[in-house]
Formats: structure tokens, sequence, C-alpha cells
């Protein structure tokens, strides 16, 4: 057989599995309702949680999802960050531009990664690699207000949800896994029981209704010296332009 036949049947073999790989992933879906006291809070945002699928044994292989943003970013603008809840894959390098025109500080001392970005300008942008799986609480030591949340997983299997809950988890293969649970307003011990095995096949492609208790208060932070927050002072580099 010559070599152009052989590598015209490789190449419709790679078509063909390609396409029965394809073929057999499918699209999990999901709804969280909020609820106080058993009773699902009507007003309530049930945006921002996130659930994620690790493969366990038998679980196909992984595939990147198209959520996952190819340089993700967290911005500061309007003394706020840019999303609130970033998931990224464990090993991303995430930027933090500073879009407002003053000075910030980015920083977190907590489970996930431990990191000081210091002080920088307007227009500037500094970055950081989670190279841990871990929730990674995100803050500026000048603004108290400003708050976010990077979530790195080993995982390209997950979900955020909308306002309403809706929660959508594309291009997962058929297998066993382990679903996970994370929301800002709920307490570890809660999310923690929401740890649970789930087998996905394209007729159980479904997580059900997560009724997620949302009790845990919101508490103030302390700046990365572990102390509160000043006041701003006038001139200050926090809230002048640079």
């Amino acid at each position: 057989m010559s070599l152009r036949r052989l590598l015209s049947r490789y190449l419709f073999m790679l078509l063909i599995c390609s396409r029965l790989a394809c073929a057999q992933e499918t699209t999990v879906t999901g709804s969280v309702a909020l609820v106080n006291d058993g009773k699902k809070m009507k007003t309530r945002d049930a945006s921002n949680v996130v659930v994620w699928l690790t493969p366990l044994e038998g679980a196909g292989p992984a595939v990147p999802t198209p959520q996952s943003p190819p340089h993700p970013r967290l911005m500061q603008h309007n003394k706020r960050f840019e999303p609130h809840v970033l998931v990224v894959p464990v090993g991303s390098l995430v930027e933090f531009p500073n879009r407002d025109p003053f000075f910030h500080n980015v920083f977190s001392l907590f489970d996930g990664k431990r990191f000081d970005l210091g002080l920088y300008e307007a227009g500037s942008t500094r970055d950081v690699r989670f190279d841990k799986p871990g929730i990674s609480y995100i803050f500026c030591n000048i603004h108290a207000e400003m708050s976010a949340v990077v979530i790195a997983i080993s995982t390209p299997y997950y979900g955020i949800s909308d306002r309403k809950g809706q929660i959508v988890i594309p291009h997962v293969a058929p297998g066993r896994y382990s679903s996970h649970v994370w929301y800002e307003a709920a307490l570890p011990e809660t999310l923690s029981s929401f740890t649970r095995e789930v087998t996905i096949s394209e007729d159980n492609s479904t997580l059900g209704v997560l009724r997620l208790p949302a009790s845990k208060p919101k508490e103030a932070h302390k700046n990365m010296y572990g102390h509160d927050y000043a006041p701003p002072a006038p001139g200050s580099p926090g809230y002048q332009r640079p």
C-alpha cells in the first residue's frame, strides 16, 4: 500500500474517531435554589454558584471547555473586580489590569494562592500564576469594598450559575465524576455536604435542583496586615491620579 493511501486511511480513521468522541459528549445541566429555613428565596440573585465535575475512574478523557478563557483576567474598574468570581484551570496565569484612574493593590492571604502584588498605577497590569487547586479570596489593600474570588480547579468540566440559578457544563464525556459546589454565602460544612458521586451519560445528564442554604454572614475583612481599613487620607496615592 502506498504511503499516500496509508496517510489517507489514517486521516479518515482519525476523523471517524474524533466524530465518535464528540458524539459521546453531553451537556450537563442543573439549577440552584437558594433557601432559607427550607424555603426558597424568591428575590435572591442565584448567580456565581460554581459546580465542577472531577473525573473518577471510568470517566472519559478531559477536553477544554469553551468557557475557559485563554487569557483569564480579573480587572479593577470602578473600585470593583470584574468579574467577581473567576474559575481557571490549575496552572493559569491570571492578569490583574488596573483600569481605574488611581492606584490599587491586590493581595490574597487565604487557602488558595497567597500573594501581594504591591501598589501599582492606572493602566498597568500585574499577574499571578495559580499553580495549585483552591479557593483564593482577593482584596485590595487600599479599598475595603473591593473583593473577588478565583477558583483554580484541575478539571475542565465546570459551570457558573446565572441570576436565575441555571447551570450549564458543556462537552462532558460519559463516566463517573465527583461533583463539587461552591458558593460565597454558604458555610464550608454546607458545601462539603453537596460533594457526591454522579454518573454522566447521554440518558443521565442533569444534576437536578441544588437546594443551597445561603446562611453565611458577610464579614468585614481585614487588610493585608490583619488590621481594620483606615479611612482614606487626603492626597493618599490610592485616591489620587498617579
